[in-house]
């Protein structure tokens, strides 16, 4: 496989994730805006900071109104990461490596763009949100199942779970930090109504909320919420299954390239940081900090997966 080809399979299904994420991320946000008594201003431009996308919208924007963020996150072509830009970048690399793809996959990617460019004509208002956030959830997946019921478990299919993985390892952690350090700044919060509301919110933000409930009896705290997000590898949202399946692909490349690269050290490692956690350990440590590090080299494993690129041709 060519490297160019590698990277095109990589980001295409990097940007497909990232729009789905976006959407996830919005979802919460706005649920929690719901659930909050104060200033809601506050609640959208912590949805803005998670993404990582504040200094761009500050560029644009002096305020942090409901209609601006949801327009901005959606459909602002000046935002790199807003849902109509990646599903677009997804479909131009999807169109560079079409002939490594399957015709179904090819055909739902396509089809996706087509439907959100039409849906993200027009400025998204509140009422209507539901209804897209839902579309662009299904829509994504269409090309995700397409992938798994139609593509050959090779080096092509390996580097699309590379970057589906890379990319919601990223989300899951940016939407447990916000949730947890953004929005509860104060320790007073802790273990209180709207902390235990939040937390469920972020539960179904990963559509979890019902697996999470077959597992505890319907009962819920931080703690368990927290550990079933990170640790729990059963859980495909969560950090620990996010790190196993990156660590499972680049051995599949490992094994068919006969080849062990510095990504292939970075992903034992940060597998083996997961693994090494408790629920209490990361607590005691810092949930944030915890959160804020997995970020950083969950970033720095995806850069070197794309210098390794060069290595399969």
């Amino acid at each position: 496989m060519l490297g160019k080809t590698a990277g095109g399979l990589f980001w295409m299904f990097r940007y497909l994730e990232r729009a789905e994420n976006t959407a996830r991320l919005l979802e919460a946000g706005w649920h929690m805006a719901l659930t909050r008594s104060g200033d809601a201003a506050n609640e959208w431009q912590s949805i803005v900071t998670t993404a990582g996308i504040n200094e761009i919208y500050q560029q644009k924007y002096d305020t942090y109104e409901a209609a601006q963020v949801i327009n901005f996150l959606l459909r602002d072509k000046d935002n790199p990461s807003s849902v109509m830009t990646s599903i677009t970048a997804a479909r131009n690399n999807g169109r560079l490596v079409r002939t490594a793809l399957s015709s179904e996959v090819w055909e739902a990617t396509n089809e996706c763009w087509m439907v959100l460019k039409d849906l993200l004509a027009r400025p998204v208002t509140e009422r209507a949100m539901h209804d897209i956030l839902t579309q662009i959830r299904f829509r994504t997946s269409v090309v995700r199942g397409a992938l798994h019921g139609t593509m050959l478990r090779n080096d092509i299919f390996a580097f699309a779970r590379l970057g589906t993985f890379i990319e919601r390892a990223d989300n899951t952690a940016r939407i447990l930090d916000v949730k947890y350090y953004v929005l509860l700044p104060s320790a007073a919060f802790v273990g209180s109504t709207i902390d235990n509301a939040q937390w469920e919110v972020i539960l179904r933000s990963v559509s979890a909320e019902r697996s999470y409930r077959w597992l505890t009896g319907g009962e819920s705290s931080p703690a368990t919420i927290a550990d079933f997000l990170i640790l729990d590898s059963r859980m495909p949202r969560s950090l620990a299954f996010c790190a196993k399946k990156i660590g499972e692909n680049l051995k599949h490349l490992e094994s068919e390239y006969e080849a062990r690269e510095e990504s292939h050290v970075q992903a034992d490692a940060l597998c083996h940081r997961i693994n090494s956690h408790t629920v209490d350990t990361i607590f005691e440590e810092g949930l944030h900090e915890m959160l804020t590090d997995f970020i950083v080299d969950n970033a720095k494993l995806a850069g070197h997966i794309e210098k390794d690129f060069r290595f399969y041709g």
